[in-house]
């Protein structure tokens, strides 16, 4: 089985608000939002796709601690990877799918 990573142009800014979003800026222009929590609730990687693929959570969306991004650091020029509040950190977000 092969994986392919999905390519896409780089956003020119990435902007990371630790509490409320993600902000992108693509070369054309185009400016996209992701509210943390969608993010989270999203993750690409393994262990969080197989979680959905059962209909359960992928975090604990009523846990009385909000969620936030601890840190976030490029992947290649592909992607970018978050540190979330709740231990998670494995999922790479690809910027050909977050460009759509």
């Amino acid at each position: 089985m092969e994986f392919e990573i999905p390519s896409g142009e780089p956003p020119t800014d990435v902007e990371l608000d630790r509490e409320r979003h993600l902000r992108l800026t693509w070369p054309d222009g185009r400016i996209s939002t992701f509210a943390l929590e969608s993010l989270r609730a999203n993750c690409p990687c393994a262990q969080c796709r197989g979680l959905r693929a059962q209909g359960k959570p992928v975090y604990n969306e009523h846990s009385s601690v909000p969620l936030t991004a601890i840190h976030a650091e490029l992947v290649g020029n592909w992607g970018i990877t978050i540190r979330w509040s709740d231990g998670h950190d494995t999922g790479i977000h690809a910027w050909a799918v977050l460009a759509s």
